[in-house]
């Protein structure tokens, strides 16, 4: 809507941003790349997009930086576009969204509004918002996730999660269910950067990336007793786009995909502690 309304254009979509988390769907990542727009991925936790947000605001001019909170949205956004970045949407797993500038945080308020936005537009469409998503999905790809967790509990649960945090480290998967894993990032030891080349802090969470476009992320919580895996799938349109028969087989392929892969993750956990304790 922001192209059809002229906000947005060829010549300044690059200065448009989305903000995702690591954890977070990749169909972000395919609508901006789609669109011309920067995708930013950070680590979990709204601070590290209110913390973007702050850079991106201390990029504008000095001298409309002390009332830039003053201004209305349309002015804010036009010297966003002229000599900064332009904030478009914000989300991260589990729950969270912000669509604006001036919510630097998640925002319940905020989401309630932009949904009613997408429910107004896919019923000016003569749809509804599942029959919307579909539309989405066709077009950029099917994208799923799946998110589980092992918990271990007191001391001795605690040593548990921290040998498989270390496990992934040191012995990092190299084929998963024949499909050979093409990327490895440990987030605790290598210094990453985003695309715009600023360095994501140290955490221990290490994300790989298979072949077959298949993602998984491990992290032990900071809150509870556990270690959380998160499993990303997608299948993309070979012909541009898919139809409504195909989509339906897709979702049940790339779903029943998920499912094998988290009991193969289990069954490896179980299998990294044994030799642990052998």
């Amino acid at each position: 809507m922001l192209f059809d309304r002229g906000i947005l254009n060829k010549g300044n979509a690059s200065r448009a941003v989305i903000i995702k988390t690591f954890v977070t769907t990749d169909l972000q990542k395919a609508i901006a790349e789609y669109y011309g727009l920067r995708c930013v991925e950070t680590l979990t936790g709204f601070k590290y997009i209110g913390a973007k947000l702050s850079k991106y605001e201390r990029e504008l001019p000095k001298n409309v930086q002390p009332n830039y909170v003053d201004l209305g949205e349309e002015e804010t956004r036009k010297l966003r576009l002229s000599h900064s970045s332009f904030y478009v949407f914000g989300g991260e797993e589990s729950y969270g969204y912000s669509g604006a500038d001036f919510v630097r945080d998640k925002d319940g308020n905020g989401a309630v509004i932009m949904f009613c936005e997408v429910a107004a537009y896919a019923k000016s469409r003569g749809q509804t918002v599942d029959e919307l998503l579909d539309e989405t999905f066709a077009i950029f790809g099917y994208f799923a996730e799946k998110n589980g967790s092992l918990v271990f509990e007191g001391a001795e649960g605690a040593s548990k999660i921290k040998q498989l945090v270390e496990s992934y480290a040191i012995h990092p998967f190299s084929e998963i269910l024949g499909s050979k894993v093409t990327s490895v990032r440990n987030f605790e030891t290598e210094t990453i950067r985003d695309t715009e080349g600023d360095e994501i802090p140290k955490e221990k969470m290490s994300i790989f990336e298979l072949e077959n476009r298949t993602r998984i992320a491990v992290r032990g919580s900071g809150t509870e007793p556990k270690i959380k895996y998160y499993l990303f799938a997608q299948r993309r349109p070979e012909n541009g786009k898919f139809d409504s028969a195909e989509l339906n087989q897709i979702k049940s392929e790339v779903e029943e995909k998920l499912r094998q892969l988290w009991d193969w993750l289990q069954e490896d956990a179980q299998s990294r502690l044994s030799r642990s304790q052998e």
